[in-house]
């Protein structure tokens, strides 16, 4: 989940607890990025439960009222401290926060790494911190744009600048981003339920929208950089009704999930031409798989029951005997 507020309050009080609100949605991490004093980007993020990262801003708080924040769930690295985010350039300037998958990461940090650029990660998201530092010219606003251009996939990413304090810069491609319309602040979150309880006006953006979020305003943008009239979104719901996304019930919020859900779990690891299936992390060679000779699934539930679904697939395509137990 991401959230991300800019206001006259701390920005880490709010962070914390859109967070907090995002929890049904799962997460293995959490951090904070805050513009704090002097312009200074300060990240503080911690795997494991949003209560490792509370107490380590109450112990050391995260001063400033600019700031983003993220809840992970690894699709690239697994869970770690440095694969948490925010993730920084190397020069600092930059954090971004990001759902979604960049499907050309691998090229884009191949590329980076013989510049002399240093990976602190495992993720996709910290290229686009370090292509952000790569292609900077002085001005925040045209470099997101320009290094748009350059990431292929599916993305909603919030972005902050030490050079320019008073702005977060978010965009969306087939994933959620929604901003709430406060009074002197406003607020960035991946769902509505991160920002019910401060503001229910709302823009919801769309595919291929740029907003530039300040403290008294919201300009939205398209991909060609025309400035967009977006219409307001009144959120009429209570907070439990929107944790379910508008949905009746949680179990049809599921159903229509699952698209997205396949594609966070697979895009990476599909081909273009969609032929190739690829895990990078495992380093399985093509010996390794032929010497497979039973398949064992452990699931409980509906997972239960895509298990033997799967069971066929494998069985009849694989000619692999597979078990499925609960």
């Amino acid at each position: 989940g991401i959230v991300g507020y800019i206001g006259f309050n701390q920005a880490s009080d709010f962070l914390l607890d859109g967070m907090a609100k995002l929890e049904y949605r799962g997460y293995d991490s959490a951090g904070i990025a805050v513009i704090g004093p002097e312009n200074v980007i300060k990240i503080q993020k911690k795997v494991g439960r949003l209560a490792n990262l509370e107490a380590i801003v109450k112990a050391d708080p995260n001063e400033g009222t600019v700031g983003i924040g993220h809840t992970r769930w690894a699709t690239h690295g697994r869970p770690s401290d440095m694969n948490a985010h925010p993730h920084s350039s190397e020069d600092g300037k930059f954090a971004v926060v990001h759902n979604g998958i960049i499907e050309n990461y691998m090229p884009l940090k191949e590329e980076l790494i013989e510049k002399g650029y240093h990976f602190k990660s495992e993720t996709d998201t910290e290229v686009v911190a370090h292509l952000l530092e790569d292609m900077y010219d002085g001005d925040f606003v045209s470099t997101v744009r320009r290094m748009l251009a350059r990431v292929d996939g599916a993305y909603a990413l919030e972005i902050i600048c030490a050079d320019e304090p008073d702005k977060i810069i978010c965009t969306k491609k087939e994933n959620p981003l929604v901003i709430g319309l406060g009074k002197g602040e406003n607020f960035v979150a991946s769902d509505i339920p991160a920002i019910i309880n401060y503001t229910r006006d709302t823009y919801i953006l769309s595919d291929g929208e740029l907003a530039i979020v300040t403290r008294d305003n919201v300009s939205v943008f398209d991909r060609e950089g025309n400035a967009i009239d977006k219409e307001v979104f009144h959120v009429s719901w209570n907070a439990e009704a929107a944790e379910k996304g508008g949905y009746e019930h949680f179990m049809l919020k599921e159903i229509h999930d699952q698209p997205k859900a396949v594609r966070d779990t697979f895009g990476t690891h599909i081909s273009e031409d969609g032929k190739t299936v690829h895990f990078e992390e495992l380093n399985w060679t093509a010996d390794d798989v032929a010497a497979f000779n039973k398949i064992l699934i452990v699931a409980c539930g509906t997972a239960y029951h895509a298990g033997l679904v799967t069971k066929q697939y494998i069985e009849n395509l694989a000619r692999i005997p597979v078990n499925v137990e609960i």
